[in-house]
């Protein structure tokens, strides 16, 4: 984030010592004060409140849950117990990994066998209660009744250092445990080295929605310890013999005694994780830690100054800036080195970092076009993480997990990301090289491409084969069919525009027509996005209601979500539908229809429902602003004023869907401004109904663009004028030039619909 008001020492939304981007000054207002780290922990958000930094490599914090759609993030709201202090989560992801070396603290005779496999809790798990939980941005806390401990956690972005208050014990002590993870994955190698009585190191080797997470830890603890190593097999809750790997760490406390541990994390190797944690922590000062990380995370959410009446809007839009910026995550050592894609290290360079976790299925729709706006550099480079993933594992991962290929998710959605880039003239990387990568992305060829040969057939699916050789992907020979489809269509628009912009006039005419492939899946009887089967008959039976996760013509979603997705040719969308009119009756109903879904595994993604419209998931996030593009601009205000009012709440259920690293968030903080992408690609954006009295974006070099809201108050939902630099705008429509230079756009709210930003009738 390059901006005047910056952060000291661990940089901005990046993740270290970032010099481009931060200023002499420190902020002077505090805006973690309106984080609520636990938005999110309830309901089915799967985020989690340990201390993270921006974008950081570690994520250090509480471990309550282990089983279950959400044990997600390893934490849940309503547990009681809590079973240690893990250093890696994901955050708001729709599936587990993650959960490495876990550290309790213990008092007492040490327990460690399990005693019953259909808890959520651990032999040594202790209660707690959130009246003595703290979390705030860059530190956490709680107190462990079972072993009257309090823990605090603070962060870095590769290390964390933990403050334990025992009580007056000759048996206190640690567990650190190896083979703890989230669900259970496959522990395929741990190794630990008790290096003196104040050092342990290890490595751990998993195999779960990763199939090959590698991952290194050097600790330092403040009190010398004895210890045990349990090494060992033991069934798990399946009857499989699985290996233990646990080191019992023994010492005497006094009253209120505090003992601290430093640990530090690589990809690389164990000698990579020491290098880390001697680099960013090389005292015990914990209370440096816990503030650098505090003034880190204050120059991040200083990107955005918002103004409000209303308090819990502000804790809201804080909190959606933090969760925006837990991910993508560092993956690049202080040295340099990183575990590239194809599994092995690499020597780079650490002032060109390298990042993990692009969950680009989600991210590309909101998330990234925030950074093209905020800060466009740390956008370039998490584009150019992806050049580099490409050029070492054969293909754009869809889903990157700790240098994984997972094969999560369908469409090719790095050319999003790119054309994006472009569009709005921010593209610090190769052009021809970025388009060749999209070229090689959107087509059938299973060459060169380094996964799992159980990952392959989902990263590359057939889906591109009968893209490309037969125009259409028929849905008796594909699953998902309607879903890659009108995905694909979208991803080959974005690939059209680069074409062009590469000079290969061809192949521009060529993907500008597979971006039209989105007509050949509409039913003009049902007038819904349709399978169409290898014989070119719509599939039947057809319920427009029904959903069969991850095993029907859709994704996470139904006919009634997906039949809006293009969002690259709305003109075109709108005409297939009948005109203005006909469009507007059927997008109408959307928010009418009954909210049942129907089927005999329903997605448990389709939620936070408005009629069929589903908020709690990404298909349906652009879809409220689809009325702009047919002269109802009033009809985007309110639905976006009932979403912004209905679907986010300061409580730990306060999001209608999985968090998907930081797409829930970054959508409510472009929509609370007062404007959203409808397609990214096209560097246009479609205003709707700001909440905040004014926002301030401060931008590069100085610039700041603001917008603000005359006459705002939750019954003044709808605009009655709009001024772009004291001129009149009449369309609900803002460039991505008009923003990024700076300026002040002035939203005048009404209490009534009216007839701003329709267009006039033409005369015949």
């Amino acid at each position: 984030m390059k901006n005047a008001v910056a952060v000291v020492v661990l940089g901005i939304c990046g993740s270290v010592f970032c010099a481009t981007s931060c200023s002499d000054k420190q902020t002077e207002k505090d805006y973690t004060v309106y984080v609520n780290p636990f938005i999110g922990t309830g309901g089915h958000g799967h985020t989690f409140p340990g201390p993270v930094t921006p974008h950081g490599m570690i994520q250090p914090g509480p471990d309550t849950r282990i089983d279950g759609w959400d044990a997600c993030s390893g934490y849940y709201y309503e547990d009681s117990t809590i079973n240690g202090f893990s250093h890696t989560h994901v955050s708001g992801t729709g599936c587990a990994d993650y959960g490495d070396f876990l550290l309790m603290p213990t008092v007492g005779e040490q327990q460690y066998d399990p005693q019953d496999y259909s808890s959520q809790t651990l032999p040594y798990a202790s209660a707690f209660s959130h009246e003595n939980e703290v979390a705030v941005p860059g530190y956490y806390s709680v107190f462990l009744d079972r072993y009257q401990v309090k823990a605090e956690l603070a962060a870095t972005p590769r290390a964390a250092i933990h403050r334990y208050t025992f009580p007056e014990s000759d048996k206190s002590g640690f567990i650190l445990d190896l083979d703890y993870s989230i669900q259970h994955q496959t522990n395929l190698d741990m190794q630990v080295e008790v290096v003196s009585d104040t050092e342990i190191r290890g490595h751990k080797l998993t195999e779960y929605w990763a199939f090959d997470q590698q991952l290194s830890f050097y600790a330092k603890f403040s009190k010398p310890f004895t210890y045990t190593i349990v090494r060992d097999t033991l069934a798990d809750p399946k009857g499989k013999m699985q290996p233990r790997c646990k080191v019992l760490l023994n010492f005497k406390t006094e009253k209120d005694e505090q003992v601290l541990a430093k640990v530090g994390i690589s990809a690389v190797d164990m000698d990579g994780a020491q290098k880390n944690l001697e680099a960013e922590i090389p005292d015990w000062d914990f209370e440096k830690v816990r503030s650098d990380a505090h003034d880190a995370w204050n120059g991040c959410l200083s990107k955005i100054d918002v103004s409000a009446k209303n308090e819990t809007d502000k804790t809201i839009f804080y909190t959606a800036m933090y969760h925006a910026a837990v991910s993508p995550n560092l993956f690049t050592d202080v040295d340099g080195r990183y575990l590239g894609m194809d599994l092995k290290v690499h020597q780079g360079d650490a002032g060109k970092p390298v990042y993990t976790i692009f969950s680009l299925w989600d991210t590309f729709r909101a998330l990234h076009p925030l950074y093209s706006i905020i800060d466009p550099q740390l956008n370039n480079e998490f584009i150019n993480s992806l050049l580099l993933k490409n050029r070492e594992g054969g293909i754009f991962p869809m889903w990157d997990l700790a240098s994984n290929y997972t094969g999560t998710m369908i469409g090719y959605h790095a050319a999003s990301l790119i054309a994006d880039a472009y569009a709005k003239g921010n593209a610090d990387f190769d052009l021809h090289d970025a388009y060749k990568a999209c070229l090689r992305a959107a087509e059938y060829d299973t060459t060169g491409i380094k996964c799992p040969a159980a990952v392959l057939p989902h990263l590359m699916p057939m889906a591109k084969y009968y893209k490309n050789a037969l125009g259409y992907i028929p849905c008796d020979l594909e699953n998902e069919s309607v879903a890659k489809a009108l995905e694909y269509a979208y991803d080959d628009y974005c690939i059209s525009v680069l074409a062009e912009a590469a000079g290969d006039y061809r192949n521009s005419e060529k993907y500008r027509k597979f971006a039209k492939a989105y007509t050949l899946y509409f039913d003009p009887s049902t007038r819904f996005m349709r399978g169409v089967d290898s014989k070119g008959n719509w599939r039947t039976p057809f319920n427009p209601k029904a959903s069969n996760h991850r095993n029907d013509d859709y994704c996470e979603g139904n006919a009634w979500q997906w039949s809006w997705f293009v969002p690259h040719d709305v003109e075109g969308l709108v005409e297939l539908m009948g005109g203005e009119d006909a469009f507007a009756g059927k997008l109408d109903s959307l928010f009418t229809a009954d909210s049942t879904i129907e089927g005999e595994l329903v997605s448990a993604d389709i939620s936070g429902l408005i009629g069929q419209y589903a908020h709690g998931n990404e298909p349906s996030h652009h879809v409220i602003h689809l009325y702009n593009y047919i002269n109802r601009p009033w009809k985007t205000q309110e639905l976006v004023d009932r979403v912004l009012k209905e679907q986010y709440r300061n409580a730990p259920d306060g999001l209608s869907g999985n968090e998907d690293c930081g797409q829930m968030s970054a959508w409510y903080i472009l929509n609370s401004m007062g404007f959203y992408q409808v397609c990214p690609g096209k560097p246009v954006y479609s205003i709707g109904r700001p909440i905040f009295d004014k926002a301030e974006i401060r931008l590069e070099d100085g610039k700041v663009f603001s917008v603000v809201t005359e006459n705002n108050s939750p019954e003044n939902k709808y605009i009655a004028s709009v001024l772009l630099n004291g001129q009149p705008l009449n369309e609900p429509f803002l460039n991505h030039r008009d923003i990024a230079e700076g300026g002040t756009l002035e939203i005048r709210m009404t209490g009534q619909p009216t007839r701003w930003g329709v267009k006039p009738v033409k005369a015949e």
